[in-house]
């Protein structure tokens, strides 16, 4: 028999995706030439909205900035916890505008921000799980802001190396499905990395590639409710016997620039 799992609310930032468009590429999956559809994107980002207010959690938004079509990834923008934020410096010159609007945000909300010092794609790669946080490198975020983040927040950081480009930050590859446990792909992570996982979380969910390709690892989880993209067929079905209840949302158009659901989701940690 399944456990029952239990949801905790969450209150969540997120930014319009009016701009959004693939107008130059900073990963495998973006290619310029290929066309975007705005309204359809919209109309999916307005499903996650509803999708998350109608299973309780708070959805707070930032008006979107024209000239950069990518702030609709609303996570990549900064690590909100414990009231504190560590804002990003984006990898990509493209991106680097978004910071000084979620910076703007977050102190206008209360919430107190240090920019780091190297590069750091917030959310993107820092993945808080049960009083660590989980950080990825290879591609953007760096070990010294690995380090940034322990003296921040004062909770010890695991580094985790990524070394499949298609999978660029750690929110392509893993995600927290509650304080205890994660799900993820191996074959995303250095061996070394592979290792630490299975340590850390025995009990973990195994992705497949097709889960992975699918962006089923960029979901967002509330502790029981999992919203997740429909295509990762057989993640949904695992977590479905493990007790969690997947919710599955279609931001397809999203993948056209290598996101998600995660993508589209900061977590605002009091």
């Amino acid at each position: 028999m399944a456990v029952r799992r239990q949801s905790r609310p969450r209150r969540f930032l997120m930014c319009e995706p009016r701009h959004f468009d693939v107008s130059y590429a900073i990963n495998p999956w973006m290619h310029p030439d290929e066309e975007v559809d705005v309204r359809r994107a919209h109309r999916q980002w307005e499903s996650l909205v509803a999708s998350f207010r109608a299973h309780g959690h708070v959805v707070e938004t930032l008006p979107p900035a024209p000239g950069l079509p990518d702030m609709v990834f609303a996570a990549n923008a900064a690590l909100v916890l414990g009231g504190r934020a560590l804002g990003s410096v984006f990898h990509a010159p493209q991106r680097r505008g978004e910071s000084d609007y979620y910076e703007l945000w977050l102190k206008d909300a209360g919430i107190p921000v240090r920019r780091a010092r190297s590069v750091c794609e917030g959310e993107g790669d820092l993945v808080p799980v049960g009083g660590r946080v989980l950080a990825g490198t290879g591609f953007r975020t760096t070990p010294e802001a690995h380090r940034e983040a322990e003296e921040l927040f004062g909770v010890p950081v695991v580094g985790l190396r990524l070394v499949n480009p298609f999978f660029y930050h750690l929110d392509t590859a893993l995600f927290a499905l509650d304080d205890e446990n994660v799900a993820y792909y191996p074959d995303a992570f250095a061996p070394e990395s592979r290792q630490l996982l299975e340590r850390l979380f025995p009990h973990a969910v195994i992705a497949t590639l097709g889960d992975a390709l699918a962006f089923g690892l960029n979901s967002v989880s509330d502790g029981r409710h999992v919203f997740v993209a429909p295509g990762a067929i057989s993640l949904g079905e695992e977590l479905e016997r493990l007790g969690y209840v997947p919710v599955p949302v279609d931001l397809s158009e999203f993948r056209k620039a290598g996101g998600g659901i995660k993508c589209c989701t900061l977590e605002v940690r009091s």
